[in-house]
């Protein structure tokens, strides 16, 4: 059986990212199941694991990394890294024609690189098998809070970057006041919005049904978890059809506007497609009767579905304010401005726990069907470019986006 060598890349993308595929044990495990895998770990002085953690095993540190077949990263490689003739796995972002990204593609396409992204890795069903999306959803709703108790004045928290890792955040967690009345509502299931409720469960904080959320007044603080029937309403008669919706969303319009009424604190987690309706709108943002103090859109699809979003935030300067009347940014502790948590890389604020969660998800969903038998065709399916400098068929729309006609 031939040796198989698979590297761990350096993350070169600025700024810096300090995740990594596979903790130190992760590489082990990877080599115990596989045993003709050899994994080599290309020297970083900023991942979160450092290279002493995995030489302490036993693992294979080094600069070099071209005797390898199989190399994986996060973020996207430099063009200058990338080696020829080699399969990659990271998240390209060059899927949805992101123009900042065409010239990495096209250098992949010229050193004819086989690239695998993780974002389009899909199971027979078509749902995402790999990705950081809990580990955006725990922050972001940890991030929340910590907005919250920023904007009340009632208690501070330690920004989840300057935490050791997830259980330090649990700790800060229990600083929290909130009000008797407090009320949350929560949008998106899936990785992302269950990872927001494990924060929510950590709190003193009821869950509820979408009707007593809006019909009932409480004495304790109480959140509801929306699904998307729940906040879209088809414009005809106000009735849903979920298979409707899907395909012809044009004919929905958003309900949010009661539970923003009804709110202290949002927090979108839903996947949203552009051909959707937008869910919370500058009229409801507007509506006096809003109660809504922070929003924490986690999902951050500026300019889209969720008015007050306007930019993306950055870690370490998370926060800023939203004016309803006029529409535009302001200090977010001013009286009526609405707080505004957009970070777009959550995960990188716990880059352990985020690390040793995906290399969980890799060694339990992608190294099988990539080391294996792959009967649903995940791989095929997930390559986007293959070894003879060519985009893989289920990609061959993106030829006039790298051609720069679109």
């Amino acid at each position: 059986m031939s040796i198989i060598n698979i590297g761990i890349i350096r993350e070169g993308k600025t700024p810096p990212d300090f995740r990594v595929p596979l903790s130190p044990e992760q590489c082990l495990a990877l080599e115990k199941q596989y045993p003709n895998v050899k994994v080599t770990v290309q020297t970083s002085l900023i991942r979160c694991l450092k290279d002493d953690a995995y030489r302490a095993l036993s693992l294979k540190v080094q600069e070099d990394l071209s005797h390898c077949d199989i190399l994986l990263g996060i973020k996207e490689v430099p063009k200058e890294q990338l080696i020829a003739g080699k399969t990659y796995l990271f998240f390209s972002h060059t899927f949805k024609k992101q123009p900042h990204n065409r010239a990495l593609l096209q250098e992949i396409l010229d050193k004819k690189i086989r690239l695998v992204d993780y974002e389009v890795l899909k199971d027979a069903n078509n749902k995402r098998i790999i990705g950081f999306g809990r580990y955006a959803g725990i922050v972001g709703a940890y991030n929340a809070f910590l907005t919250f108790g920023l904007k009340t004045e009632t208690y501070t928290l330690k920004p989840a970057h300057l935490c050791a890792d997830r259980k330090e955040v649990e700790q800060e967690l229990k600083k929290v006041i909130l009000p008797a009345d407090f009320k949350v509502v929560l949008t998106g299931f899936g990785r992302v919005g269950n990872g927001a409720r494990e924060i929510i469960k950590l709190l003193p904080i009821r869950e509820v049904s979408a009707e007593a959320f809006l019909q009932k007044d409480f004495t304790e603080p109480v959140y509801t978890h929306l699904d998307t029937h729940q906040y879209f309403r088809r414009k005809s008669d106000s009735g849903f059809d979920k298979k409707e919706f899907y395909t012809q969303p044009e004919k929905y319009q958003s309900n949010f506007g009661a539970f923003a009424q009804k709110s202290n604190m949002y927090i979108p987690c839903h996947f949203w497609s552009s051909k959707s309706p937008f869910i919370l709108t500058k009229e409801m943002l507007q509506d006096v009767q809003s109660r809504l103090q922070v929003v924490a859109d986690v999902s951050c699809d500026v300019d889209g579905p969720i008015a007050c979003t306007m930019r993306p935030s950055k870690i370490g300067a998370a926060i800023y304010g939203y004016d309803p009347r006029t529409g535009n940014e302001t200090d977010f502790m001013t009286s009526n401005a609405i707080a505004v948590m957009a970070v777009d890389n959550l995960p990188c604020e716990l880059p352990l726990d985020a690390s040793i969660d995906f290399g969980s998800e890799l060694l339990k969903h992608v190294f099988p069907v990539l080391l294996g038998p792959d009967p649903d065709q995940v791989i095929l399916r997930g390559t986007q470019t293959t070894f003879e400098g060519q985009l893989n068929e289920p990609f061959a729309y993106l030829k006039a986006y790298l051609a720069g006609e679109e």
